[in-house]
């Protein structure tokens, strides 16, 4: 006998949140609940706006019509949906249900910088093991961004970085960004996620400045396919922007295939979806830190909890009613 229920959340942001072109004041989204005989599995669905394709209005409804199918079909499982955030937070719950998400996670993060570089070194020096840390560049002046690396690269030696620009930089501000970081500095950047606004330009800024590039943005696109290439050393795969778990699995496979790092990176989600995507981490990424430095960015954490995390927590009395079937 099967059932399933959908949890609406809205959680308030910290202040100062901008995603783009909009500050984001909640992160919105639904907790799925698969249950089957005894069985129950979880997922988290949670578009992100400036980032998804989808709205979380359309999540919703392409939630609601998988989950009642899944339901009425009894023992079949129907196709997988279009939408990359509904598809992985479904895919994740299933997996719990079918018992094939392993319960051991990996909690280490690399810490994230998006502001003062002093408040970086101060977490990195109180940091055990290996020094690694993703810094947010694109935001400012590319000079003030090659600047700002080349203090914590210098400061801290033992240090690696990874960087991510968005696509924001024209090849000639990205240039502006590689004059102002140490040529001896470089090979300490493990990767600059798309720093131009194109594949070539990219793949020609990191033959030109020797330094390594990964794949963000691209990851997503239907035209992409994973491949060793100069100058490229990872992928970053967004399960909730991606798509299900076993295509995320699938990419993972091809990129390890081909000589590369995969990183599972977060989308900002809740304390529920971060303890989800640090099992899958550990699960199909071991040797590589995870990119989930976010849980401090949402003022509530939600039903399950990132270890040693003071922020409260919501619980599913909390949210009330469910859509159930």
């Amino acid at each position: 006998m099967r059932s399933a229920k959908l949890y609406a959340f809205s959680l308030p942001m910290e202040a100062g949140i901008i995603l783009r072109y909009q500050r984001l004041k909640t992160r919105d989204g639904f907790l799925v609940q698969l249950q089957e005989g005894e069985k129950t599995g979880w997922g988290e669905i949670s578009p992100l706006p400036e980032f998804s394709q989808e709205t979380c209005e359309q999540a919703a409804e392409a939630a609601k019509q998988w989950l009642s199918q899944w339901v009425a079909q009894g023992d079949n499982t129907p196709p997988m949906s279009d939408l990359p955030s509904v598809a992985f937070g479904i895919s994740c719950a299933l997996a719990e249900l079918q018992g094939q998400l392993p319960d051991t996670a990996d909690y280490r993060k690399a810490p994230l910088c998006t502001g003062d570089p002093d408040d970086l070194i101060i977490r990195l020096n109180d940091m055990a093991g290996d020094k690694i840390a993703k810094v947010k560049v694109g935001l400012y002046e590319a000079v003030r961004d090659g600047m700002v690396v080349n203090v914590l690269l210098e400061a801290i030696p033992d240090l690696r970085l990874r960087l991510d620009a968005n696509r924001s930089w024209t090849r000639a501000k990205a240039d502006g960004f590689a004059k102002y970081v140490n040529p001896e500095y470089r090979s300490r950047i493990d990767f600059l996620e798309e720093p131009c606004k194109t594949r070539a330009e990219s793949l020609s800024f990191a033959a030109d400045t020797g330094i390594a590039i990964a794949w963000d943005e691209s990851v997503r696109e239907a035209d992409f396919e994973v491949m060793a290439q100069a100058g490229v050393s990872a992928i970053v795969i967004k399960p909730t922007l991606t798509g299900s778990l076993s295509y995320c699995r699938r990419l993972i496979e091809q990129a390890h295939q081909c000589g590369l790092q995969a990183v599972i990176s977060s989308s900002i989600e809740t304390s529920f979806g971060l303890t989800q995507l640090a099992r899958i981490a550990h699960w199909l990424t071991p040797n590589t830190l995870p990119g989930l430095d976010t849980v401090d960015l949402i003022q509530h954490q939600l039903v399950r909890t990132w270890p040693d995390c003071t922020i409260p927590a919501l619980t599913l009395n909390d949210l009330g009613a469910p859509w159930q079937c």
